[in-house]
C-alpha cells in the first residue's frame, strides 16, 4: 500500500515509506511513541502518533517492548492498519 503525505522537505504531496523505526519520548510520567515515516524522494521524516501523553500503564509491556527493539513487524503492522493511517490523516492506495 503507497501512502501519501505532505511533505515538508519538498513542499507537496510525495510518497512515504515506513521506516521500521518507533520514536519513543517519555515526558514527566507521560509517554508518547510514533511510527516513523520518511519521504521518498527527500527522506524528509513524519511522524505518525501511536500514543500520546500516555500513561505507562496503559502500554501493555510487551508492545512497549517491541517500540523500544524497533520491531519490524510491529511497524508493519502499524503501517497497514487503515485506521491507524486515517487517525494520522494519511492518503493511501
Amino acid at each position: 500500500m503507497k501512502v501519501y503525505h505532505r511533505c515538508g522537505g519538498c513542499g507537496k504531496k510525495q510518497v512515504f515509506i515506513n521506516s521500521e523505526k518507533f520514536r519513543v519520548n517519555a515526558n514527566g510520567n507521560r509517554i508518547e511513541v510514533w511510527l516513523i515515516y520518511r519521504c521518498k524522494k527527500c527522506k524528509h521524516s513524519w511522524n505518525l502518533s501511536i500514543y500520546e501523553m500516555t500513561r505507562p500503564s496503559k502500554i501493555p509491556s510487551d508492545e512497549y517492548e517491541l517500540f523500544m527493539e524497533n520491531d519490524s513487524e510491529l511497524a508493519c503492522k502499524y503501517g497497514n492498519d487503515i485506521e491507524f493511517l486515517k487517525r494520522n490523516n494519511a492518503e493511501f492506495k
